[in-house]
């Protein structure tokens, strides 16, 4: 429904915030604390006592702090916890009697109960299994920390966890890219990337892979996606700088927040993207499946299509591939009529022989 729900999920090493509604996120936040860390840091001799415990929950607030004011001046009406160290306290507050919601009135009964405990391996609840006592006052003074930073008075808890958010990401790929096409239309939007621009080359490349898919085994319908959202993308980097934006466009790529794409899916993205102009370092490809050379390639060919922007409809441009060697057939007299994208095809040439690729250039 059209909720908007804030999600928690306290991890080993790190705590995720996410604001959203539906499938779609608003805020995101990854925060560089988890029940393993704080557990390491302030109760690594196993002892639990009140001042501790307060000074994890103040070191949760610290991390906290940037951005708590955000979050809570956007307002959610639902509050949700995700994963074990969330389900663990909850489980542990319906052994102690209280509500199957998470309030601050339960995690100040935990608290005192941890601390009349006064060490890990005294911790007896119903509900918290032998393996997580060790990081449990972690993630408990951590979740303190943010009921108190975001002002949550109720929090309910999810089961479904990674495993099922696999599933569920699998299942909607086979019938649509919502989630993927969503984040490349924001962010064309937000960087004010030029959409004609972006729909030319991504005509372009995809004209080229469908000519050489079978020889350069680049039949994948996510080869296919790749391509295009590369080229949807490629321009990203100008909203920083017109000098050297193909660097900055792989910087962002590859370290920006981008909903429904897995993490190889964005490093892929960012490579394209990097790699789509200028000179190519062949160390770049060294620990990369030749598939990721041979779409920069075909990237690269359709930047160079339409370096024009004139937007012109392009003539058919025969494609013909094997290992190591790329053939583009113009029709007859179209490169004379158009010297500088000849010069620029001479240029493209010249890069591709430090990755191995002979690019052969031919008239029909």
């Amino acid at each position: 429904d059209e909720t908007r729900r804030l999600i928690c999920d306290i991890g080993g090493g790190s705590t995720e915030l996410i604001l959203g509604r539906k499938a779609t996120p608003e805020q995101l936040e990854s925060l560089h604390m988890g029940c393993v860390s704080m557990s390491q840091q302030h109760f690594a001799n196993g002892e639990i006592t009140a001042a501790q415990f307060d000074a994890a929950v103040e070191h949760a607030l610290v991390e906290l702090e940037p951005i708590s004011r955000a979050f809570v001046n956007t307002g959610w009406e639902m509050a949700v916890g995700a994963s074990g160290t969330i389900n663990a306290v909850n489980d542990v507050l319906q052994g102690l009697d209280e509500s199957d919601h998470i309030t601050p009135q339960g995690l100040a009964l935990l608290r005192d109960k941890l601390v009349d405990a006064g060490r890990v391996e005294d911790l007896q609840f119903s509900g918290l299994a032998d393996e997580r006592k060790a990081v449990f006052t972690g993630g408990v003074a951590i979740l303190c920390g943010i009921f108190e930073a975001l002002q949550i008075k109720d929090m309910t808890t999810a089961q479904s966890a990674l495993r099922e958010g696999l599933i569920y990401d699998l299942l909607g790929r086979q019938q649509e890219d919502g989630a993927r096409n969503r984040t490349v239309a924001n962010l064309i939007e937000h960087y004010h990337i030029d959409r004609e621009q972006g729909r030319q080359v991504r005509q372009s490349a995809v004209a080229l892979l469908s000519q050489v898919a079978m020889s350069w085994e680049l039949t994948r319908a996510e080869d296919l996606n790749s391509i295009g959202w590369a080229a949807d993308l490629h321009e990203i980097g100008m909203d920083v700088s017109h000098s050297g934006f193909h660097k900055h466009g792989g910087y962002l790529l590859e370290n920006m927040d981008m909903p429904g794409f897995s993490r190889p899916e964005q490093q892929l993205l960012a490579t394209l993207v990097r790699c789509h102009r200028r000179k190519l370092q062949k160390s770049i490809f060294s620990d990369k499946p030749i598939s990721v050379l041979r779409m920069v390639v075909l990237l690269r060919l359709a930047v160079v299509l339409n370096r024009s922007r004139s937007h012109d409809s392009l003539p058919h441009i025969n494609a013909e591939a094997s290992k190591h060697k790329l053939a583009l057939s113009f029709p007859e007299s179209w490169l004379a009529e158009h010297p500088l994208t000849r010069v620029d095809l001479q240029q493209e040439a010249q890069y591709l022989k430090t990755v191995d690729i002979n690019l052969c250039i031919k008239q029909h």
